[in-house]
């Protein structure tokens, strides 16, 4: 059967137990996402950008169920004074969240719009933008098809973080959440995001960031190891405006992140970085796409992987710097630390420049433990585990560093340090 005929067959079966969201103000967005979607059909493995990530657990009619994974341990960010907006498989929490007040913020849900809202000029807009010159048929799906998320416009800087913090209490949960971000010139905000989710989880985030304004994003997925997930996010920047995401990924069978970034605004800065931990049936895949089209930007790209016991990392990684993008600084890192001969790193690390005046590079590493720093700290009486273990968060910090806030940086790492006495092998 040809590949057409298989991803159409695979799309019907996956549209059959949805419908999309009666009227409203975003009917026509997802409209018009559900016929990008039926046009490109859902992924396939024989895709390009899916050569390296089975995608058919994220494509399947049903998800797999997923054991809910209990702990004692704290939740992350559960020290920081913050917002906290919780959603449950999907659906907003108003019992467990807090009041969506906040000096400088407009929260609006997504399923309680009814009418014309701000957001009218922004849903789906970024996705669609995004799907050229890559498709993304899973982030057309969720603008299709998502009934809650949250609706974030920031006119000011407001006093603390907005924190999103998704719980899954049911093993054959399949949630789809769309969340839309706007940020008006001058103002600066930062967004937390942690748990499980569900079962099956497909998340898209689209940020819109005026000239001088900033976006931070901090996310950490983990805890319910049988979870899968694909996430997407989308970001268009102004002259002078800031966009900088970092994401810690342990656990979890499979995770797909994908960024896709749009520098459009002369001097804008973009940093996109993600550390991840995996041990046995883990499956991580960073997907990131960055376009400059703008005087004198910059960009980072810092990705870093600790892979064990049979557990596979990819990256696939491009900068676009178009015709008229002179003086761009762009900068790409892909490295594996693979702890035995079973793991394996997939990179696929690409430059496509068309300006002159451009300082572009990437590079993209594999390999083991440094045995000599490993001796040197062995010699001095640290035990085999813990040296490793300190070998390791050496080599995740660069990634951890892109962060900010040095509170934030700290957590990061406490957490990265528990996982790792959790898997310890002494």
């Amino acid at each position: 059967m040809a590949l057409t005929q298989v991803k159409q067959d695979a799309t019907a079966a996956r549209l059959a137990g949805l419908s999309l969201p009666e009227g409203g103000w975003s009917a026509g967005a997802r409209k018009d996402a559900l016929a990008r979607l039926q046009a490109m059909g859902l992924p396939h493995a024989r895709d390009e950008y899916w050569k390296y990530t089975k995608p058919a657990g994220l494509v399947a009619a049903e998800p797999a169920k997923a054991a809910i994974f209990t702990t004692d341990e704290a939740p992350m960010f559960d020290g920081l004074d913050r917002l906290k907006i919780v959603f449950v498989d999907g659906v907003f929490d108003a019992e467990t969240s807090d009041d969506l007040a906040l000096e400088g913020i407009t929260i609006d849900r997504l399923a309680d719009v009814k009418d014309i809202h701000w957001a009218n000029g922004l849903y789906g807009v970024l996705e669609a933008r995004g799907q050229d010159p890559v498709e993304r048929p899973l982030a057309a799906l969720n603008t299709a098809f998502a009934t809650d998320g949250i609706l974030i416009h920031a006119a000011k800087t407001p006093s603390k973080p907005i924190n999103l913090i998704y719980r899954h209490g049911d093993e054959s949960s399949d949630a789809i959440l769309h969340h839309v971000v706007k940020v008006d010139s001058g103002a600066s905000l930062t967004i937390l995001e942690n748990g499980p989710a569900a079962a099956r989880f497909n998340k898209c985030l689209e940020a819109d960031i005026a000239d001088g304004g900033a976006l931070h994003v901090v996310r950490t997925q983990g805890r319910d190891h049988e979870r899968q997930a694909a996430t997407h996010m989308f970001a268009r920047l102004g002259k002078e405006s800031v966009f900088k995401a970092f994401t810690l990924t342990v656990n979890g069978v499979l995770t797909r992140n994908e960024c896709v970034i749009e520098l459009t605004g002369d001097d804008a800065v973009a940093h996109v970085a993600g550390a991840c931990m995996g041990d046995g049936d883990f499956h991580h895949d960073d997907t990131v796409f960055v376009t400059h089209d703008a005087v004198n930007c910059e960009s980072r790209q810092v990705f870093k992987k600790v892979l064990r016991n049979g557990a596979t990392g990819v990256f696939q990684g491009k900068i676009l710097v178009k015709p008229d993008a002179q003086k761009t600084d762009g900068y790409q890192i892909s490295q594996s630390l693979l702890l035995d001969e079973d793991s394996q790193f997939l990179a696929k690390p690409e430059l496509e420049i068309y300006a002159d005046d451009v300082a572009c590079s990437h590079g993209s590493t594999s390999g083991a433990i440094d045995e000599d720093a490993l001796f040197y700290l062995r010699s001095r009486g640290v035990p085999h585990a813990i040296a490793q273990d300190l070998l390791v968060l050496s080599f995740l910090a660069e990634a951890v560093e892109e962060i900010e806030d040095e509170a934030l940086q700290e957590e990061i790492l406490t957490r990265a340090e528990a996982w790792l006495s959790r898997h310890r092998k002494d």
